[in-house]
């Protein structure tokens, strides 16, 4: 586990529950670096702390991985959380990965360590730094995108509007996308 500066009871919990814990400095993309760069294992799994695995989650990306074509991938996505709005997100979630083969980190992104280290580690950048460790991953080899869901907290999405979040998520893509400055990109997102 990675703590990058939590204030509650998190860090404490992690070790009670048996897990390493290493310290980064606040910012998802140093924190991504420091567990991987901790780990020492032929494969690598990114999990937000928000993010449950399905049962079956490890036979899968071992299965995944057999093929040596495959450098990395994610799990389906869905929420926690009941809600009409919240299945409607996964649908879109569906189609974005039907039509660009592009998962977010929240999908439990997982890489054969061999491949991270040949595209420099995790891409360090102030946010969607997942969208570019995915893309990267991707020049290398295939991307599986595995039937299991990873089943996500949607606590950011219904404090802020299921629907506003979504058109922030999607306008910081698009940015992204066009190769904006990503430190503009950051600024604004998280006003």
């Amino acid at each position: 586990m990675v703590d990058g500066g939590s204030r509650d009871a998190t860090r404490e919990r992690a070790v009670a529950a048996g897990a390493r814990v290493v310290t980064a400095e606040p910012g998802r993309a140093r924190q991504l670096a420091a567990g991987a760069g901790a780990a020492e294992a032929e494969a690598i799994l990114f999990l937000h702390a928000d993010t449950r695995l399905s049962p079956g989650w490890d036979a899968a990306v071992r299965h995944a991985l057999a093929d040596p074509a495959v450098v990395g991938g994610a799990f389906a996505f869905r929420f926690a959380e009941p809600g009409l709005a919240l299945r409607v997100v996964e649908w879109g979630v569906r189609a974005r990965l039907a039509l660009a083969r592009l998962p977010f980190g929240d999908q439990a992104l997982f890489a054969r360590a061999s491949a991270l280290a040949a595209i420099g580690g995790v891409p360090q950048a102030p946010i969607m730094e997942d969208l570019d460790l995915v893309r990267a991953l991707g020049r290398r080899g295939r991307l599986a995108l595995l039937p299991l869901p990873a089943v996500t907290s949607a606590r950011r999405y219904l404090e802020r509007g299921v629907f506003r979040t979504v058109a922030r998520n999607t306008l910081a893509m698009l940015a992204w996308s066009l190769g904006l400055d990503r430190t503009r990109i950051a600024a604004w997102y998280r006003r």
